[in-house]
């Protein structure tokens, strides 16, 4: 008897288990539909008739397909260029911060040389200084070098980023020296063992660095604006205020279609590198 109460108390147990855990993949898929629910109100307006976009019912899915609006979006502006432009920078300064932060994060965990301490707390303290603060002078250096209405002239300022040398600062220093040590002796040079060794094991948190600086320089709109004078070298942020102001009166679902063409690439990219950062994120967290 108690045999059967005890396996019939089991069942009720598991069953409660598995009622929470359908509970919370609800409560978690709700939300997750909540977060997608203005993208897709987006994507759903720039394939909307105009007249069904003015109605005061609001409609979640179309009644009729049309494309229209990418067709005036695309022979009507210049939204290809400016996505050129914009991958062009964003790949260009992805690559360029990652070179040059690994190579100062990792002078700063394994190389011995006089101030380092201090060229640290200085990249620390940044921090603690709003970018808004550094724009005219940092307008200033970037004019002196002749990069005004130069895509240079964005990807300059961001080359040693503060934040990108702090988190690799973090990752380098949990790499065992027994590694290098032993690299050494069979013979490797110090860049042989930068790039044969570390980099690869640094796999995961170069591709998590490179997924927000792909995305901060995607989505960066000021700094490009200052600099960037010529509309063929605008970028996305910059051509879809322009876009706003001058065609999203008289037809809004065009800019819900750029919307949609600026945001693409950025959820493409995502979907590539978020296993590698989730990896980032497991191995910083079970780090003793």
């Amino acid at each position: 008897m108690s045999t059967e109460s005890g396996g019939f108390l089991e069942d009720v147990s598991f069953s409660e288990q598995r009622l929470r855990s359908i509970a919370l993949y609800v409560a978690l898929y709700g939300t997750a539909a909540l977060f997608l629910l203005p993208y897709w109100w987006m994507f759903s307006t720039s394939i909307k008739p105009r007249e069904q976009i003015y109605s005061s019912v609001p409609h979640l899915l179309p009644s009729e397909i049309t494309f229209e609006a990418y067709r005036i979006l695309l022979s009507n502006s210049q939204i290809v260029q400016w996505t050129i432009n914009t991958v062009v920078l964003a790949t260009l300064t992805t690559v360029t911060v990652l070179v040059i932060d690994a190579m100062i994060a990792y002078s700063l965990t394994r190389l011995e040389w006089p101030g380092r301490r201090i060229v640290f707390t200085v990249i620390v303290a940044s921090f603690l200084v709003p970018g808004i603060v550094n724009l005219v002078p940092v307008f200033m250096i970037v004019a002196k070098l002749g990069l005004v209405n130069n895509l240079f002239g964005v990807v300059l300022p961001s080359v040693a980023n503060p934040l990108g040398v702090f988190m690799l600062y973090q990752f380098f220093r949990d790499i065992p020296e027994e590694l290098e040590e032993a690299a050494r002796l069979d013979g490797f040079s110090r860049l042989r063992i930068f790039t044969h060794i570390i980099l690869p094991l640094m796999r995961s948190a170069l591709a998590a660095l490179g997924l927000f600086i792909f995305i901060w320089t995607w989505n960066s709109f000021l700094w490009p604006l200052v600099i960037l004078q010529d509309s063929s070298l605008y970028t996305l942020p910059i051509g879809l205020v322009t876009l706003q102001d001058n065609m999203g009166i008289v037809n809004p679902g065009i800019v819900m279609a750029s919307a949609v063409i600026a945001s693409l690439p950025l959820l493409l990219v995502f979907l590539v590198l978020q296993r590698h950062l989730v990896k980032a994120v497991e191995a910083q967290g079970t780090v003793k």
